[in-house]
């Protein structure tokens, strides 16, 4: 631990997340991605027919149920999510954006942009940096959607966000963002991203690599609903 932050320790500066320290950081905040960084694996590539996500459940007890795991979420019929961190925090986030969605087509009688749902849910997040009583969310979520383009979005603790054409969440996501920004290419099929994001999460499980653990689902840009991928197409991409 370096001197300066135990200096904020002992001062009491990462008691709440609503006092800065003397140098501006809100420690609290920082706390909570680290807590992202300890989080499974999540990737998202785009590419030009579509968007897809990858993400590893972490399932390491052979007496869980896997399918009882799950780590894509359906937002709406052309919007997935993933989370990195507590994931009790996610599957708040994305109860909520589920909500908004439905709410948003209600009222306007159209489909909500990735991008709306995003800072819809970033507000949630930014809001509980500055209240007392609360912690900020430890969870790093990632949004994709399928609108006049592919769209991948990576939402922060402290309520910022951004968007990527490929990108990784969670543990040893330095290792599979150097993946992709060496292998990546804009003009990929979804087959093509399947394969790359597969490979990424290979090399960095390295021997706790499992097919079982693994958890995916794309969006066409043809049909723009979100699909699951089977254990036999995951299988054939690992290959």
């Amino acid at each position: 631990m370096q001197a300066d932050e135990m200096s904020h320790q002992a001062m009491g500066y990462d008691r709440a997340s609503t006092i800065f320290s003397p140098d501006g950081r809100l420690l609290q905040v920082e706390y909570a991605r680290k807590t992202i960084r300890a989080g499974s694996t999540a990737v998202g590539v785009t590419c030009k027919d579509g968007v897809l996500i990858l993400a590893d459940k972490r399932v390491v007890e052979k007496l869980i149920v896997g399918k009882s795991v799950e780590k894509i979420f359906q937002i709406d019929e052309h919007i997935g999510a993933s989370a990195s961190g507590i994931l009790s925090d996610g599957r708040i986030l994305v109860e909520k954006a589920q909500v908004a969605a439905q709410q948003h087509k209600v009222t306007y009688n159209s489909p909500i942009s990735t991008e709306t749902l995003v800072k819809d849910i970033c507000n949630t997040k930014q809001m509980y940096t500055q209240v007392g009583g609360a912690r900020p969310f430890g969870v790093s979520i990632m949004f994709m959607g399928v609108g006049d383009d592919s769209h991948i979005f990576v939402t922060d603790p402290t309520g910022t966000f951004f968007e990527y054409k490929a990108t990784a969440i969670g543990e040893k996501d330095d290792e599979v963002k150097a993946i992709l920004n060496k292998d990546y290419k804009e003009n990929m099929t979804l087959e093509q991203a399947l394969k790359l994001a597969m490979g990424a999460l290979k090399k960095s499980l390295g021997s706790n690599f499992n097919i079982g653990r693994i958890d995916g689902a794309c969006i066409s840009s043809k049909d723009k609903v979100l699909r699951r991928y089977t254990n036999e197409e995951l299988t054939k991409a690992a290959k």
